[in-house]
């Protein structure tokens, strides 16, 4: 399981997941940093089979629409605090690793629940 950090997603959050055994990187630490297009991030994300971690509802359209990235973890929580997103995501670690085996599928977390739609 790899992970990709969009540029709204903490530092803090990329360090939580390196900690937790989940290779992460932030997107400021790759390609043009937060100058970075949304398509390179999908291209970069799929070609080297990393999950997008976002807030940027694009994401979602393009996943739908497009088809990439195919692993997308899309947060709408509204403004939480990094520390609150942490524990959600301590809270929801093992279901979302056990989604993550996929090819293909989207995780949408808010802040009632953690949906989610696995392609084909």
């Amino acid at each position: 399981m790899k992970v990709l950090c969009d540029v709204h997603i903490s530092h803090k959050v990329v360090r939580f997941l390196n900690n937790n055994q989940i290779e992460s990187v932030h997107v400021n630490a790759i390609l043009d940093s937060w100058f970075t297009k949304d398509k390179d991030i999908c291209i970069y994300a799929d070609a080297y089979d990393f999950i997008v971690f976002t807030k940027d509802a694009d994401f979602r359209n393009s996943h739908f629409l497009s088809q990439t990235p195919k692993k997308l973890i899309k947060l709408s929580l509204g403004n939480i605090s990094t520390n609150q997103l942490i524990t959600m995501l301590i809270d929801n670690l093992e279901k979302i690793r056990k989604i993550c085996v996929n090819d293909k599928f989207i995780i949408e977390i808010d802040s009632n629940q953690i949906s989610y739609s696995i392609g084909e």
